[in-house]
């Protein structure tokens, strides 16, 4: 099972940021990505109260964590 549940975009810089970190820091991640609209995003939107990417749901953030430097900060805090 992943510890971090990534909702992100392919061609999204900040999503490509948040995948490195987590690679580098050999992270288990399940990826999901999303519609590129964001009328699309119903399914993000539900789950973490916003359509922007990239977001991740762990168990210390159920309801999600979102901006790539937040995301970061919080990886890198917890899986170094």
């Amino acid at each position: 099972m992943a510890e971090v549940d990534l909702y992100d975009r392919p061609d999204c810089p900040y999503s490509k940021r948040v995948r490195r970190v987590l690679d580098v820091l050999s992270v288990d991640y399940e990826e999901t990505i999303v519609p590129e609209d964001k009328d699309d995003r119903n399914e993000l939107d539900r789950l973490t109260g916003q359509r922007g990417v990239p977001a991740i749901i762990t168990n210390d953030h159920p309801n999600g964590l979102a901006d790539s430097s937040e995301i970061a900060d919080y990886l890198k805090a917890n899986y170094e």
